[in-house]
């Protein structure tokens, strides 16, 4: 037999599911719905996971600087998602296509170096991620 106070704690515990549920729906941030966000956090991990294998002496070089351009395209994505007007999400789109430039750049220089034998993957991811991020920020402009 079920008492009373079992039956509180478990519905209780039912109401805080349904709660949490509402909660992690209602908290989905702007950026994780766009597809050009998640375009470059995989962006990110690949750059993350080639740069590990660079020399060592390059760690606080390009390493560093590579890693810094890639994380820099999706957490400007999401700070103009952020925003609450059309304009100041353009000016944060331009500067995660900056970043892009620049991560492009460093790629080649890693090629030209020696230390990526076949970039063709973070090309493929890089000419994707631009793609994306030049429409929405084409389309944002047009909206301003």
């Amino acid at each position: 037999m079920v008492s009373g106070k079992q039956e509180a704690v478990s519905g209780e515990k039912s109401q805080a599911r349904v709660s949490s549920k509402r909660e992690a729906a209602s908290s989905e941030k702007p950026h994780t719905k766009l597809e050009v966000w998640r375009s470059a956090m995989v962006l990110v991990k690949a750059v993350y996971e080639v740069t590990g294998a660079f020399p060592r002496h390059e760690q606080f070089g390009l390493v560093s600087q590579m890693r810094r351009a890639a994380v820099s395209i999706p957490s400007n994505i999401a700070e103009g998602a952020a925003r609450t007007s059309r304009k100041e999400m353009g000016q944060f789109l331009g500067i995660s296509k900056g970043s892009l430039s620049e991560l492009d750049t460093q790629i080649r220089i890693a090629e030209m170096l020696g230390y990526l034998q076949d970039a063709a993957e973070l090309q493929t991811l890089l000419e994707r991620t631009s793609k994306l991020l030049s429409g929405l920020h084409r389309k944002v402009q047009n909206d301003v």
